[in-house]
């Protein structure tokens, strides 16, 4: 299929008469071949495409696909920026000795933190091109303070304000502070969002969105499975070790995060859980099917019992892949993000696709499943929820 997508013809209308833009187009509407086409019709002479590292072959081999860019292209790792300053100085140079440059940014919200290292040099970055595009499939994840950094790479004047005038201006938030001792710590937390309006005012000539829109469907299938009494031991005898030790500050991300995935790893390859999986691919097509695991000790297993089956990593390959061949995917390990769930989905669900979609989430007899499956159903992440429950309350839940 050589002809655009009426979206994709849509968005480059929208945004052709800027020289930049932000495309925020869900998984699957083809925003890649949509960047190509705006990138194409610039004067440009080296577009820099700068995104997630492990997305950057498909990315090449889908421009490739549509013919490719008539400039010069250059592929970046956005992880890359913060961490080795050679790629960094290689990227800013390159920007600076090109004739007409343009910078694209895909999933862009990976520099949605406005003080991170990352964020700060793709800003720089920008300030050395006119032409610039941003990729993502959603504008904002939390909160609209994603959003600034986005619009100030594309222009300082779009907005026209600091991080502090335009978090005072669109947001509501608050301040806690607690005292440890002799010393006391502030964080701030945002608890809304106001002005949208104006807000919308300032930045609809740049910003072109839009949502998937498929003659299919997709459907969610809840898959139980019983772990058997050796996993449930070990299961437990984590939640003790953590919950049970005073010292340990159980709320904090990091610590809580550590424990819930030992636990997740005490039965990711339990063998209750990979007798429900083998009952389910019997009545699927094995070669058109996709299980996505979240640990790799799980991916090596379920590659072992079933070699037919694609098998992929949740955290490595949920972005970037064009897999419409497949109808069927099992999420054999559950995640915290709902974001990674939906980036993973839309491997199959996308332009092209010509069948209904099926979605298999495997849940275990254990409370931490539970839990998971309750967070991705509310969109509440493991921060949010750490925030609102005591340990009793934990305890009980796991």
């Amino acid at each position: 299929m050589n002809t655009l997508t009426q979206q994709q013809q849509a968005a480059i209308e929208h945004l052709n008469e800027w020289r930049v833009g932000a495309l925020f187009m869900e998984p699957g509407t083809g925003k890649t071949r949509a960047a190509l086409t705006l990138a194409n019709s610039t004067p440009a002479t080296d577009v820099f495409w700068v995104g997630p590292l492990r997305t950057l072959d498909a990315i090449r081999q889908e421009a490739e696909k549509w013919g490719g860019f008539t400039m010069t292209a250059h592929y970046y790792g956005v992880e890359s920026l913060s961490g080795s300053d050679r790629i960094y100085m290689e990227l800013l140079n390159g920007v600076e000795s090109a004739q007409v440059p343009m910078v694209i940014v895909d999933e862009s919200l990976k520099v949605k933190n406005a003080e991170a290292k990352r964020t700060r040099r793709i800003l720089e970055v920008g300030k050395r091109a006119e032409w610039k595009l941003v990729l993502n499939g959603t504008p904002v994840s939390r909160n609209l303070l994603d959003m600034w950094p986005q619009m100030e790479f594309l222009s300082p004047r779009i907005l026209g304000m600091s991080l502090t005038e335009f978090k005072n201006t669109f947001t509501k938030w608050t301040r806690v502070t607690k005292r440890i001792g002799c010393r006391s710590y502030s964080k701030e937390y945002i608890t809304g969002k106001e002005n949208v309006d104006y807000l919308h005012s300032l930045i609809r000539h740049y910003v072109y969105e839009c949502d998937l829109r498929l003659n299919i469907t997709q459907k969610w299938h809840n898959v139980p499975y019983c772990i058997t009494d050796e996993s449930r031991q070990r299961y437990n005898d984590i939640k003790e070790d953590y919950l049970s030790d005073e010292t340990l500050e159980w709320k904090n991300n990091n610590i809580f995060l550590a424990m819930t995935t030992e636990m997740q790893v005490a039965y990711t390859i339990d063998e209750g859980k990979m007798e429900a999986v083998s009952r389910l691919l019997q009545d699927l097509p094995q070669d058109e099917t996709i299980i996505f695991c979240r640990f790799i000790v799980a991916q090596e297993e379920c590659r072992k019992r079933w070699p037919r089956v694609t098998v992929l990593s949740m955290q490595k390959e949920s972005l970037g892949l064009n897999l419409q061949q497949y109808r069927h995917t099992i999420f054999f390990d559950r995640v915290w993000d709902y974001a990674l769930l939906l980036q993973a989905s839309r491997r199959t669900y996308r332009t092209g696709q010509e069948h209904d979609c099926h979605y298999y989430e495997l849940t275990g007899n254990v409370g931490l499943e539970r839990m998971m499956k309750e967070n991705i159903t509310k969109k509440v992440s493991m921060s949010e929820y750490l925030k609102r429950v005591t340990k009793q309350q934990l305890y009980d839940s796991l």
